[in-house]
């Protein structure tokens, strides 16, 4: 990804505000997710086809993660090390999620349409912290 695109993107030339604006975005969208699963998971799971205990405990998994991503975001330097965890987690969930589709989800039509959708906003979100990260090193 380009400088420009990338700064665009961000709205910042400086790579490391884009980087913890990127995990910042990240910590909301999955916060939000996490919390839906959490306050609704009987609904969702009716509504997308998913155990609702399945959707618990990935509620429970994404709250928790959101609130580290928050953390990482609010440093004025996230580590490296720590971003890299991110984007390596990022890219895990979106494979596992196509890979559970396939292999084991029984999904109605919404579930069926939502499980690609969040599996590639998290990629999304995986390449845009990867490119930030990857500026900060220049």
């Amino acid at each position: 990804m380009s400088q420009a695109l990338l700064a665009g993107l961000a709205r910042t030339d400086r790579p490391q505000s884009a980087m913890r604006r990127f995990l910042a975005l990240d910590a909301v969208v999955t916060g939000a997710n996490g919390i839906a699963y959490l306050a609704a998971s009987g609904p969702l799971g009716e509504l997308l086809g998913v155990d609702a205990g399945l959707l618990l405990e990935l509620g429970l998994f994404l709250t928790a993660f959101a609130a580290g991503v928050a953390w990482l975001a609010s440093r004025p330097q996230p580590p490296a090390l720590a971003v890299k965890v991110v984007v390596d987690a990022n890219v895990l969930w979106a494979v596992l999620s196509i890979v559970a589709l396939v292999a084991w989800l029984e999904p109605t039509t919404t579930g069926l349409v939502w499980t690609p959708v969040q599996a590639a906003t998290v990629a999304g979100f995986a390449g845009l912290q990867w490119a930030a990260l990857r500026a900060t090193a220049r």
